[in-house]
C-alpha cells in the first residue's frame, strides 16, 4: 500500500514539475516598437533589387579506382 502511495505521489510530482518547465519567462513580451521596426526592415529588404551571381559549378574530379594486384 505504501509503495502505491509513494508511486502516485512521485508521478504527481513529476507531472507538476513538467508543467512548470513549459512556461515562458516573464521577459518575453510583445513590443510594438520592435515589431514595427522589424516590419520596416523586412519591407526594405523585399523592395530592394538584389542581384545574385549563379554559383560556379564544381570541377569534376576523376574517381579513384583500386589497383588490382596480379596473383
Amino acid at each position: 500500500m505504501k509503495r502505491w502511495l509513494m508511486a502516485g505521489l512521485a508521478i504527481a510530482a513529476l507531472c507538476g514539475a513538467s508543467t512548470l518547465a513549459c512556461a515562458r519567462p516573464p521577459t518575453v513580451v510583445n513590443s510594438p516598437g520592435y515589431d514595427r521596426r522589424l516590419q520596416e526592415s523586412r519591407s526594405q529588404l523585399g523592395s530592394s533589387p538584389t542581384v545574385t551571381e549563379p554559383a560556379s559549378t564544381p570541377s569534376v574530379k576523376p574517381k579513384r579506382s583500386k589497383k588490382k594486384h596480379a596473383n
